[in-house]
């Protein structure tokens, strides 16, 4: 999908360092975030036009380290050149910055990447509601709010309690939208049914959450166990989606991981997967294999979520019935960049008469 200009000389480079911060600590079953580190470039061609991309970091899942990234961007830098063939495919969040610079670049530098009808503002993408960890009352507000917001899919994130504690807010959660017609489960679980549990295997895990009315997990075993995960998408009662097990996977071995673990779903996180034309790949794995898949955050700032964003749209353009997407994390950060993105109860929408709002470092 995305065939545009790949490669741009006698660019003026100036890199950014913006760590992002949390408004409250995000706990995941990895670990409790309360920033992110995120680096943008911005180039600048002899025209004028501007083009700005987002290095997107999450320490721990990204396959470059901050210094990794630093490096590349510094080289790049000093090229003056943005080429992204030039990128080595393990630096993914900077592959997918110098991408999203250059798609900037050729539409004119007004975050306009692609023609749809989301970029344009006249169309919304669905998407779920995110409850973060926390303590089980609080988790419970979450889901009250999104629910009471308009959201019809609500995503958990498990793994970081015993199972039988995170059970109790479970069937809360459960009996809470149970009241409320047409709200769906999803659950996250970062590959938390690794860990040993005396009490629980993975396979009786997916059984009480089939039984719950969970309707997708996510990553339940760790991407190194292929084995446990193929043997699980073949006889879990629910359907099993690949989110970490896709980092890191380039060229044929997309297509034998699939083969291999056969899950129902695919999670697509381009800052994660080397850019939008890699997880344009993947889409077209996944519709040629009939493996469903939807497209979430990987915690980036507005500017990059807007660019996943459009070019999310241009895939579910004409699809009937579009999965919810996880395209709903621009509220997270205190410090986040003023863009026309906005949600609308439970949609993701581009506000046409909104302006970008440029911190002062992107401006000099």
């Amino acid at each position: 999908m995305n065939q545009g200009v790949q490669r741009m000389e006698g660019l003026n480079i100036r890199i950014v360092k913006r760590p992002l911060v949390f408004r409250q600590p995000a706990m995941t079953s990895r670990d409790v975030l309360v920033t992110k580190p995120s680096i943008f470039l911005c180039a600048v061609h002899e025209d004028g036009r501007r083009g700005f991309g987002e290095c997107s970091l999450i320490p721990g899942l990204s396959l470059e380290s901050e210094g990794m990234a630093m490096d590349a961007l510094r080289q790049i830098q000093a090229s003056g050149i943005l080429e992204l063939d030039a990128v080595p495919e393990n630096c993914p969040s900077v592959r997918f910055a110098v991408e999203m610079a250059l798609m900037d670049l050729e539409c004119g530098g007004r975050q306009k990447l692609l023609n749809n009808a989301f970029s344009r503002g006249q169309e919304s993408i669905l998407i779920n509601g995110l409850i973060w960890m926390n303590s089980q009352e609080h988790m419970l507000r979450q889901a009250e709010e999104l629910v009471q917001r308009g959201f019809t899919t609500l995503k958990m994130k498990i793994g970081m309690l015993p199972f039988s504690e995170e059970l109790i807010w479970l069937e809360a959660v459960r009996e809470l939208v149970s009241r409320s017609k047409g709200v769906t489960l999803r659950v996250d679980a970062n590959g938390a049914f690794s860990k040993r549990d005396a009490d629980w295997t993975p396979e009786q895990k997916l059984i009480k959450l089939a039984e719950l009315g969970v309707q997708s997990i996510e990553q339940p075993l760790m991407p190194s166990d292929r084995i446990g995960l193929a043997e699980l998408c073949a006889l879990s009662p629910i359907p099993i989606a690949l989110d970490e097990s896709l980092i890191g996977v380039f060229g044929d071995d997309r297509i034998r991981l699939v083969e291999e673990i056969r899950p129902q779903f695919l999670i697509l996180k381009p800052s994660l997967l080397g850019g939008l034309s890699s997880a344009d790949a993947w889409v077209r794995l996944a519709e040629t294999t009939g493996v469903g898949w939807w497209v979430t955050s990987a915690l980036e700032s507005n500017l990059g979520l807007n660019a996943i964003a459009q070019w999310t749209a241009g895939h579910l353009e004409g699809t009937q019935d579009p999965l919810p997407q996880g395209l709903g994390t621009g509220g997270l950060f205190s410090n986040n960049i003023d863009s026309p993105l906005t949600i609308e109860g439970n949609r993701l929408r581009l506000r046409s008469n909104h302006a970008w709002s440029w911190p002062p470092a992107f401006e000099e």
